[in-house]
């Protein structure tokens, strides 16, 4: 069986794969982490990341048109899927109705 969480730099990733859109490459999203955040993070966690967020089926990829300022190579642009989709909106609600339980946030909010 697949899993079907997600851990949060996964999470992280794979908003951010929805906000690039047909700019989801590694190098983007790991620049797009780093802008977001404001920490770093390697292109190999990015990568490694991704491919796990393909394996479980939330994400897909295709190769892109080669570009002469890549020499000709052409670059892995990832989409969301259906089950990625679902996944956001799972974790989200999770995390809102967590929110929504812990007592000192609402108290909080209150005074923001």
């Amino acid at each position: 069986m697949k899993e079907t969480r997600l851990g949060e730099f996964e999470e992280i990733i794979l908003l951010l794969v929805g906000i690039l859109g047909d700019q989801a490459y590694v190098l983007k999203i790991a620049e797009e982490f780093e802008g977001q955040t404001g920490k770093s993070v390697s292109i190999g966690a990015t990568h490694s990341t991704l491919d796990r967020l393909c394996k479980k089926g939330f994400l897909t990829s295709e190769l892109g048109e080669p570009t002469a300022i890549r020499g000709g190579r052409r670059k892995r642009i990832y989409t969301i899927s259906a089950s990625g989709e679902r996944a956001l909106i799972a974790s989200k609600d999770l995390r809102t109705s967590l929110w929504n339980q812990f007592p000192a946030f609402s108290k909080l909010s209150l005074h923001l």
